[in-house]
């Protein structure tokens, strides 16, 4: 139907059609996330978080741990050193226990070492105490004489000072990294010290 509307505007067939008004508008569809696909998605987020933190946590330790193993066997080296100086220059042994035992130095003087409290400690007339170790779980020394087992590279020990002539230590050190940590602990260190001026 054409002509003009009745408030004078010309009108032409469809123009009803084509307004706007006339057709439903379509409804835009949104993609959207459910709750349980984001419960989902938290619980792995949190698993691999737990995942990484328990690596680094045992990484960590393990460094840790390992960086103490080499601290005590550097303590240990440069206390053996200090023993095997100290004990090649004197002339006899005067008393001697597993634990402590006491020599006659080049000076004359009377030079002592001993396991105490955990701790490997030299002393000498006139001069301060001295720690050489600290964190001893265990130490003790051995006499042997001069004389050689036969058909063995090895030579027989002896209970009699007089008769020393090579002096064995031991010790094993151990360290907690934490309360709670277990021990780290070294191999044990050991060292023959032959005394050269008897």
């Amino acid at each position: 139907m054409s002509g003009p509307s009745p408030f004078g505007v010309p009108r032409s067939r469809g123009s009803y059609l084509n307004h706007p008004s006339i057709h439903p508008t379509k409804l835009s569809t949104q993609s959207g996330v459910t709750i349980a696909e984001f419960l989902i998605a938290v619980a792995i987020a949190g698993v691999i978080l737990a995942q990484v933190c328990l690596l680094w946590l045992y990484s960590s330790r393990s460094f840790a741990a390992q960086m103490n193993y080499t601290d005590l066997d550097q303590r240990s080296q440069r206390a053996l050193d200090t023993l095997t100086q100290d004990i090649r220059q004197c002339k006899s042994v005067t008393n001697f226990t597993t634990t402590r035992v006491t020599f006659i130095d080049y000076d004359n003087k009377l030079l002592t070492f001993f396991f105490d409290s955990g701790k490997l400690i030299r002393t000498k007339a006139g001069v301060p105490s001295k720690t050489l170790l600290k964190d001893c779980i265990s130490g003790e020394f051995s006499m042997y004489q001069r004389t050689p087992i036969a058909g063995s590279a090895d030579i027989y020990p002896t209970s009699d000072p007089k008769l020393c002539k090579l002096v064995q230590v031991r010790w094993t050190c151990g360290r907690k990294l934490s309360p709670t940590s277990p021990t780290t602990s070294e191999s044990m260190q050991s060292g023959r010290i032959v005394m050269r001026v008897k």
